[in-house]
């Protein structure tokens, strides 16, 4: 079974569980965020579904956006730099954190199995479990003969 499939699979039974139909909207929709692959603005979400002809609403869209969120496909990531709200698809379960350039907007993920580590020991410590985390560090681009590509900022 693929990523897809299961993330299908556990979207469905979540929505079965709380009696509310698996539409075509909605798989649009889980299927768009995941193809995003990386944060993104529940406005930017639809205007890809509309592109893509798909007929869900404006209303449909953020109320989906909720439930992605509830059934911890998606996690809501608020940049201190912005006051919109984005989503990033975590789905697959390869969570990653961001570094986010306060001059130019250019956003980074990145994994870092020291920052997983530092979590969950420090979760122990406290008496709890870690099941996630969110991580982003604000920085300026420092220039270094040692960066030689440089990524085009998201939209």
């Amino acid at each position: 079974m693929g990523t897809m499939d299961a993330a299908q699979n556990k979207f469905r039974d979540f929505l079965h569980q709380r009696r509310l139909k698996y539409t075509t909207e909605r798989q649009a929709i889980l299927h768009s965020a995941r193809r995003l692959a990386r944060p993104f603005e529940a406005e930017e979400l639809l205007l890809l579904l509309r592109q893509m002809n798909c007929r869900a609403s404006r209303a449909t869209v953020y109320r989906t956006l909720k439930h992605l969120v509830a059934a911890q496909l998606l996690k809501p990531v608020l940049f201190r730099s912005s006051r919109q709200c984005y989503y990033d698809y975590v789905g697959d379960g390869a969570g990653h954190d961001h570094l986010l350039d306060i001059e130019s907007g250019e956003l980074l993920a990145f994994c870092n199995d020291d920052v997983v580590e530092l979590r969950n020991r420090i979760a122990k410590k406290m008496g709890f479990a870690a099941v996630s985390h969110r991580f982003e560090i604000l920085g300026r681009r420092v220039e270094s003969r040692t960066l030689s590509t440089r990524q085009p900022p998201h939209p």
